[in-house]
């Protein structure tokens, strides 16, 4: 009990002469560690020395202390943070030390705003330049409804061989498939127009017709699925294409300028979801 009300004094004086406080931290370290492992627990503390190490750190460290902790004097907090890279400093006023002080929502708030940040910041980070491709079988209801769920689902089962097949020989990541449709992106838009190409006249000889849609832009990934603005306008120019027809962004016809590949004008368009109108061009043969 004596040393915990000594130690108490001098890491939390805020506690001031709070007897059951301090028979509850003795309570606490009683039940923690033996008298022996808390003996070797302070030596291998007092032997520790990682200022050699703290250059070397690399990950994202937020260093929070109070100016007036009597335990760990302010100091060596700002050494710390001044020895790791990039390493933010937040110093706060009071003189409590430890996760038992009775004023932590401070520095929890401080800590919540670091990783809140961090998360943020990853996630604009997680943002590429990126193609994305949407296909789906024109008219594939009627279709469906013609042959009868056997000889459609082996149709169905053709056709993707023939796009994933495709999508590996132009580099392209396959997203998503839903139903007759698929989400691919890549890493240049050109190859995405190909592909497209491509995916048209493989599916000819299934008796299909596919629609396509394209377009360029910043693309967010979270857990392997991409997402943002970028994959909207994707999907709304790929419902505006017609039978057997590329339909790409203004963005897609600027980048691939050079590429040999063939646009007609198809005017301005409203994307559903989407501000502004999009010019949007037809990949021509």
């Amino acid at each position: 009990m004596a040393f915990a009300e000594r130690e108490g004094r001098v890491v939390w004086p805020d506690i001031g002469d709070d007897a059951e406080w301090f028979r509850q931290y003795a309570t606490f370290m009683r039940r923690s560690v033996s008298p022996g492992d808390a003996l070797a627990f302070f030596k291998v503390d007092s032997e520790v020395d990682v200022r050699d190490v703290l250059p070397t750190v690399r990950t994202p460290t937020l260093v929070v202390q109070r100016v007036g902790d009597q335990a760990v004097p302010i100091d060596y907090a700002r050494y710390v943070a001044q020895q790791i890279a990039g390493a933010a400093l937040i110093e706060l006023p009071g003189s409590n030390h430890g996760y038992m002080a009775p004023d932590q929502d401070e520095p929890l708030d401080e800590i919540e705003r670091f990783i809140k940040g961090l998360r943020e910041e990853e996630a604009e980070l997680d943002r590429v330049l990126s193609t994305v491709l949407f296909t789906d079988i024109v008219g594939s209801t009627e279709k469906a409804s013609e042959l009868g769920d056997r000889k459609w689902n082996e149709l169905l089962e053709r056709h993707h061989r023939a796009v994933r097949g495709l999508l590996s020989r132009y580099r392209g990541h396959e997203i998503d498939t839903a139903g007759d449709g698929f989400f691919a992106t890549f890493d240049g838009p050109a190859r995405a127009v190909r592909c497209a190409q491509q995916i048209i006249d493989a599916v000819r000889p299934l008796d299909l017709q596919i629609r396509a849609g394209i377009h360029t832009g910043e693309v967010q990934t979270i857990d392997g699925k991409a997402s943002g603005l970028a994959v909207n306008i994707g999907a709304r120019v790929g419902g505006l294409a017609g039978p057997s027809e590329v339909l790409v962004s203004s963005t897609v016809k600027d980048l691939t300028a050079g590429s040999g590949l063939k646009f007609e004008d198809r005017g301005e368009h409203e994307l559903k979801g989407v501000t502004d109108r999009w010019r949007l061009y037809r990949v021509g043969d």
